[in-house]
């Protein structure tokens, strides 16, 4: 009952709402007849306008409290081999057999209100696991989770303030939103360590969804090119004394400026966007760098995005203090590109996607497996393409993908050795979204 009392709330929030919906809040490349307000809710990308123009403001005499009420909701149907990470796990069959499903997959309501003239919020929930994936699952009560609960105090452009629990990484597609993806889903291993996804060795720092909490410093200067971001964090907080997790950020922007705090993965072909960019994420003898690359432009009859990263990763070889992560984190290097088109008068997007993760473990990583053994069993590719149907930008999409994942693991016939195998998943995903 309270959960449909919270819910009916939110409706009429979003109802009575006008000032602050759809009429103020355009997607990116849409114009609004009335003075632009700050973009509240994180997950829905910025227009992308003249950065040389101040954005948003109100005189002291105009201001008043004001509150955005959106959702946004993907629904899937899949067709995977069993040995696919994520298949159903109701059948007993081979690895190789196919098997389908279909499931709510992500459900998110989202508030954001400006409380005064510098300082805002932002919350958002979402399912703790998907609907209708495993036996009796779409028969299953789901609770909401909370996602994102943040305060942003905006001293200026170039300095601002965003407290609590947020979407934390050194690297761009690892901070992008969901309603803006270019491809069926998060990658494998952008989040390394650092949300629920199917990572190779589990999850130490313990995040949410890779959020984590904590203070975040942002600035935006050179009127909008060049961004930064520096932030202490919990972590892997087992603990209680753990040394804080520190990530940090720095993003050229050569053409538009960027100003999304939760970037794009792509921009259906509004504006022109070169970002180059390196992070740092880090944690006692924890550390995550590497450099990342944004391209989306104007090609022909419609747009090209190309977003490429590389990530080296390692716990270190320190076994012996209580904050260490060696045994939880080998030496290893992340290789991540996708490339898509968008086609303005078919709106429709081909894209491509790759990934690899190769670990190069150390002695002290390894628990005692031979180094070579657990390179080989903790290493693996992703490989995929799709196509996006965008019936109206990001409120309203369909997306056709193919992906599979080649691993190596250790034979179950024949002691000693190991076996490689690919294995696939088809999924068709309906996106709507409204704010």
């Amino acid at each position: 009952m309270k959960r449909k009392l919270l819910l009916g709330s939110l409706v009429l929030l979003s109802v009575f709402s006008t000032d602050s919906l759809a009429g103020e809040f355009p997607l990116r490349g849409g114009k609004s007849k009335r003075k632009s307000k700050p973009n509240l809710l994180r997950e829905i990308p910025y227009q992308m306008e003249d950065s040389t123009k101040a954005d948003s403001v109100y005189s002291p005499q105009e201001f008043k409290p004001s509150i955005q009420v959106g959702s946004i909701v993907h629904m899937m149907a899949s067709y995977s081999q069993v040995g696919y990470p994520g298949s159903s796990p109701s059948t007993n069959g081979k690895p190789e057999d196919w098997v389908r499903g279909a499931m709510l997959y992500r459900a998110r309501i989202m508030v954001g209100g400006q409380l005064s003239r510098k300082g805002s919020f932002f919350l958002e929930t979402e399912l703790p696991k998907p609907v209708g994936s495993t036996p009796g699952g779409k028969n299953e009560q789901s609770g909401l989770i909370m996602l994102d609960c943040q305060y942003e105090h905006k001293f200026s452009e170039a300095f601002q303030v965003i407290s609590g629990a947020q979407l934390v990484s050194g690297n761009r597609n690892g901070l992008q939103g969901a309603a803006s993806l270019m491809a069926n889903d998060f990658t494998f291993y952008q989040y390394a360590y650092n949300t629920f996804a199917f990572n190779p060795v589990g999850q130490p720092l313990r995040s949410n969804f890779g959020r984590d909490v904590g203070v975040n410093t942002r600035g935006l200067l050179l009127k909008g090119k060049l961004e930064y971001r520096l932030g202490v964090f919990l972590g892997r907080g087992l603990n209680g004394n753990d040394p804080l997790r520190t990530v940090g950020r720095l993003v050229y922007n050569f053409l538009d400026a960027d100003k999304n705090f939760y970037y794009s993965g792509t921009n259906l072909g509004k504006g022109k966007t070169i970002s180059l960019g390196l992070g740092v994420d880090g944690q006692a003898n924890y550390i995550n760098v590497g450099p990342d690359l944004f391209i989306d432009l104007p090609v022909g009859p419609g747009s090209i995005t190309l977003n490429t990263a590389f990530q080296y990763v390692s716990g270190g070889t320190d076994t012996v203090s209580k904050f260490s992560y060696t045994r939880l984190i080998p030496n290893s290097t992340i290789q991540f590109g996708e490339l898509g088109y968008y086609i303005n008068s078919l709106k429709i997007q081909p894209w491509i996607r790759y990934e690899n993760f190769t670990s190069a473990a150390v002695t002290e990583q390894t628990s005692g497996v031979p180094t070579a053994l657990f390179d080989k069993t903790h290493s693996s590719t992703v490989f995929g393409g799709g196509l996006n149907y965008f019936f109206n930008g990001y409120g309203t999409n369909l997306r056709l993908s193919y992906v599979t994942k080649t691993a190596t693991t250790p034979s179950a016939t024949v002691p000693f050795e190991t076996e490689t195998k690919a294995y696939g998943q088809a999924w068709l995903q309906l996106q709507f979204f409204f704010f």
